[in-house]
């Protein structure tokens, strides 16, 4: 397994409908690249209250952004208001946000969480969550990812997201012993 280690610590929000696959790629990314990981679904399993599990997950990532290590966060950013204030909290702490939009057709997203023998809610529970969800706009600049793609597709989007600024190297190619006059210019590689 990988760490994910960048030049500065990175807050990594998954937004996106219920069943969209936040969650099934926050766990894969997380276990691959040993990220510390808050998620809104697994305090929900253990509490079986929203709000608590809403509030727990916020401590936890509280405490885990004074680690100075990229975390990776699901389920507690679904308005604007609330990403909003969790790149605040991010920027305050010395991190950069990313926001993940993982975008899946409602249809697909629906049956995903209310069908089956995986069904974890009843249909009009799902619309309630889903009406709560508002996209990000332009502002957050989030990087899309498809909830049909597989999780290698996906991972490679974000990863190229995430190295991109590490990849702008100056190489000074000026020698300590030639003149002036004959120095090269710097080069930067993008």
């Amino acid at each position: 397994m990988k760490s994910l280690s960048l030049s500065q610590p990175h807050l990594i929000v998954m937004v996106g409908i219920p069943g969209s696959g936040k969650t099934f790629f926050a766990e894969k990314f997380a276990q691959t690249f040993r990220t510390p990981y808050v998620s809104h679904a697994v305090n929900l399993s253990f509490t079986g209250d929203d709000d608590t599990a809403y509030d727990i997950a916020l401590y936890q990532l509280g405490e885990l952004l004074k680690t100075q290590q990229s975390i990776l966060v699901e389920g507690v950013a679904e308005t604007r208001t609330e990403r909003a204030e969790l790149a605040k909290k991010a920027r305050k702490a010395g991190y950069e946000t990313l926001f993940v939009w993982v975008q899946t057709d409602p249809v697909t997203a629906k049956n995903r969480l209310t069908k089956g023998k995986t069904a974890v809610m009843s249909s009009e529970e799902y619309d309630h969550q889903a009406k709560r969800f508002t996209p990000p706009s332009a502002v957050e600049h989030p990087i899309v990812i498809s909830g049909k793609h597989t999780y290698a597709t996906q991972a490679k989007v974000i990863l190229k997201k995430l190295s991109a600024p590490r990849a702008e190297i100056s190489v000074h190619t000026t020698p300590l012993t030639r003149p002036a006059s004959q120095t090269r210019r710097n080069i930067t590689i993008r």
